[in-house]
């Protein structure tokens, strides 16, 4: 049962997370370093056509960026040995004291991996140094990073929560895209991202690899959002961190200790909470109805998740099927091959009286045998399964659950649960419900929770 595939902005270099979030929809807007392309020339007997030229940037942006560019800032992770460049993305100065903010993904490399990796910024000035890390939230792809003796020519503030923008107003988002040059994006704020678990600003405007990290502020400098992600194959849909997430990660570790040891035990206690707020608001919403003539089927609410549904034609004549995929859209970024805390399922109702039982017995036999539980890699074990009949309700089903654990996460686990019923010779339902990241009080929790969603439609 695959997911729908959304394109990262990722290059070569991250080609194994380019994998993994071309399933779970918009990604980090950071890009490795990648040796320069030689410029593109127009042929030399090409004219001059002014109406090919780009917009001009509007005079409120120019205004914006000439007052925030000294606060404006390129994060680089480096290798320890060499000066060669693994990442880059975008930063902003937020206190007197030279605490700058980014996101996480921007320095995830150096974050799990210190002794390996070094972080330097660089202003617009071309000025530059070493950069210290303070404090992360995974959960909104936020960090907290100081320069030791930085005397910034000012800092850029916070709009306050209680001064809310509305859908349509002008806001300006900077950074360095694709390591070319520091740069204002003029777009629109359009809300908050529906069907979202956490507050995501929805923004009309293109951010480039590069830019993550970068401030969005609105017509009077104050920040807004930070850079995070886009979406490839759409036209200007990207994504910020509400600036409030920002604020609250400097008030609460501007004096902190810079962090040099690999932040595993972090992740490990944000993403243990985190957990455990996304289980218990989803097992609070009532199963909805699947519309199926003869089985009632889990299909959750789509308060946090995306529906979509297909099936095959009325006058199919092998093997007819109703589908439906639900999914969170929103994943957290841990490392560049690696992201969790989401929810994911699915379920296929299959009609097979115009084949036969035997025919329709093979074909809904390799249904189950063919979803895919993962397998042993250098972040999570592979998989434990569990596999009984149970009856919910009346209605014989086939289960089986299986446990993945994280190496580097303890206590933490992806769930996979597969269903299938097993009443009729020409007639089933195959289900699967996956969980990334819960703890395994939470994994039972889920997994009961899933089970209840299967029944008779009537009677039997």
């Amino acid at each position: 049962m695959s997911r729908s595939p959304q394109r990262p902005l990722r290059s070569r270099a991250l080609a194994f997370a380019s994998a993994l979030a071309l399933a779970l929809g918009a990604v980090p807007a950071v890009r490795a370093q990648t040796p320069p392309a030689p410029p593109a020339r127009p042929p030399a007997s090409a004219p001059q056509d002014e109406a090919k030229k780009p917009p001009p940037v509007s005079a409120v942006a120019r205004r914006v960026y000439e007052r925030a560019k000294g606060q404006l800032m390129q994060i680089r992770t480096l290798l320890k040995s060499q000066d060669s460049q693994a990442s880059v993305g975008s930063a902003f100065v937020v206190s007197d004291e030279g605490h700058v903010i980014t996101n996480y993904h921007v320095i995830s490399q150096f974050a799990l991996e210190p002794d390996r990796y070094r972080l330097r910024y660089a202003t617009t000035e071309g000025e530059g140094g070493a950069i210290e890390l303070l404090d992360i939230d995974v959960r909104r792809d936020l960090a907290l990073l100081r320069i030791k003796d930085f005397k910034p020519d000012g800092v850029l503030r916070f709009r306050a929560p209680d001064q809310p923008l509305s859908k349509g107003d002008r806001i300006y988002s900077m950074g360095n895209p694709h390591d070319v040059a520091f740069a204002v994006v003029e777009g629109n704020y359009n809300g908050l991202v529906e069907r979202s678990f956490d507050p995501l600003i929805y923004y009309s405007g293109s951010i480039n690899s590069g830019m993550s990290g970068g401030p969005v502020v609105d017509e009077d400098g104050r920040v807004v959002g930070i850079n995070v992600s886009a979406m490839f194959f759409a036209q200007q849909m990207s994504f910020l961190v509400p600036g409030q997430y920002a604020a609250a990660l400097l008030a609460r570790s501007r004096d902190a200790k810079p962090l040099d040891k690999p932040v595993w035990p972090q992740l490990t206690a944000q993403l243990m909470a985190y957990q455990d707020e996304l289980v218990q608001a989803f097992v609070k919403q009532p199963w909805r109805d699947a519309g199926h003539a003869r089985y009632q089927l889990p299909v959750p609410q789509e308060q946090y998740m995306r529906c979509w549904g297909r099936g095959t034609g009325a006058d199919t004549k092998g093997l007819e099927f109703q589908r439906s995929q639900c999914r969170m859209e929103h994943a957290i970024y841990l490392n560049g091959g690696m992201q969790t805390g989401y929810l994911d399922m699915a379920h296929e109702a299959y009609d097979g009286s115009k084949l036969g039982s035997l025919r329709f017995a093979r074909q809904y036999g390799n249904s189950f045998r063919n979803e895919r539980l993962g397998r042993d890699d250098r972040d999570r074990t592979a998989p434990y399964c569990r596999e009984d009949f149970v009856e919910q309700q009346g209605l014989p089903l086939r289960a089986v659950v299986c446990l993945r654990a994280y190496r580097k996460l303890p206590g933490l686990h992806d769930l996979s649960v597969l269903v299938t019923t097993v009443d009729a010779n020409t007639e089933g339902a195959l289900g699967r419900f996956d969980a990334k990241g819960v703890s395994f009080a939470n994994a039972q929790t889920l997994t009961r929770h899933y089970l209840k969603g299967f029944a008779w439609t009537r009677p039997q």
